[in-house]
């Protein structure tokens, strides 16, 4: 049964990675996987493999999303814009307590409590030197001011890119070519990057840089040598994303999850396709309540915990 959510999990975060303005990172906050994503990216493949249980069905997932689905929903997008928006949006906000959860919790990782102990001040008296410590550990665990900043400068940041217009690639170039390998490596690699970052859409930041029909066009095409630089790219830039996020976690993990709660908020006002009238308005409430109930049924362990 677990196999099986997990692979309709990987197919809703392949679709949401095809579709601009979806970002894949939310998704899998929404889902409460993000965590155990963010820690299997790695160049440890013993790591990966002792993890096949979650990485095998995802990866299915994914594949069937983006190869299987992916025009389906851009179908849905291009005739029903507003019911299938309005049903994303009842995802991420069915994924709120989970983060605020998150939040609450979160606190430093025993390495990083340990480089605390070591900065705390020798006491006279060890027993009050413990209650110092223990004083210090649950003030710093999750600072409200911090934690206010992270999550209001993310939020601002998804607010500003209401105002941004991604640049539209005329047509899609399908030869190969030195200088397209380049322009697709870096456009994988940055893509990725903000995959790993809930409210960021990968698919948004390749239409900004224009690449956005190319990659399509080679996935609908099965264009091998451009998905080979494309996917190393994406590897890399999953890579290089994981690890920030891992480092930012074990450190400040308060503020990080802070951060993350902005951008979801945020990212529901970059998908909002307006209010319809009429059935359209039934239908969008419909879906929205349908899509709530899913994401937060979906994190109830994980916010039980």
């Amino acid at each position: 049964m677990e196999f099986i959510k997990l692979i309709a999990i990987g197919i809703i975060l392949g679709i949401s990675n095809v579709i601009p303005g979806v970002s894949g990172g939310t998704m899998a906050v929404v889902f409460g996987i993000y965590d155990r994503i963010i820690n299997i990216i790695t160049v440890d493949i013993k790591k990966i493999f002792s993890q096949w249980k979650l990485v095998l069905p995802l990866i299915i997932g994914l594949l069937i999303g983006i190869f299987g689905f992916s025009n389906l929903i851009a179908q849905l997008i291009k005739h029903y814009p507003i019911p299938t928006n309005w049903f994303f949006m009842g995802l991420i906000a069915g994924s709120i307590p989970l983060i605020w959860k998150k939040v609450r919790n979160s606190k430093p990782s025993d390495k990083f409590k340990n480089s605390l102990k070591e900065a705390l001040p020798k006491h006279e008296f060890e027993d009050d030197l413990e209650n110092l410590k223990q004083d210090f550990y649950e003030n710093s665990a999750a600072p409200i001011l911090s934690t206010s900043i992270s999550f209001f400068v993310a939020l601002i940041a998804m607010i500003i890119m209401l105002f941004f217009n991604p640049v539209q690639s005329s047509s899609p170039q399908t030869i190969f070519s030195f200088a397209l390998a380049m322009k697709l490596l870096i456009a994988g690699l940055l893509s990725a990057i903000a995959m790993i970052i809930p409210g960021i859409s990968g698919s948004f930041l390749m239409l900004t840089i224009g690449m956005y029909t190319t990659v399509v066009t080679a996935v609908a095409d099965l264009n091998i040598l451009l998905l080979i630089v494309l996917a190393f790219g994406i590897i890399l830039g999953l890579l290089i994303g994981a690890k920030f996020v891992r480092f930012a976690m074990s450190k400040v993990p308060s503020q990080t999850y802070g951060a993350i709660m902005g951008l979801i908020i945020g990212s529901i006002l970059i998908i909002f396709p307006g209010i319809a009238s009429g059935l359209e308005f039934g239908a969008s409430v419909i879906v929205f309540i349908g899509g709530f109930i899913v994401s937060y049924f979906s994190c109830r362990n994980e916010t039980a915990k």
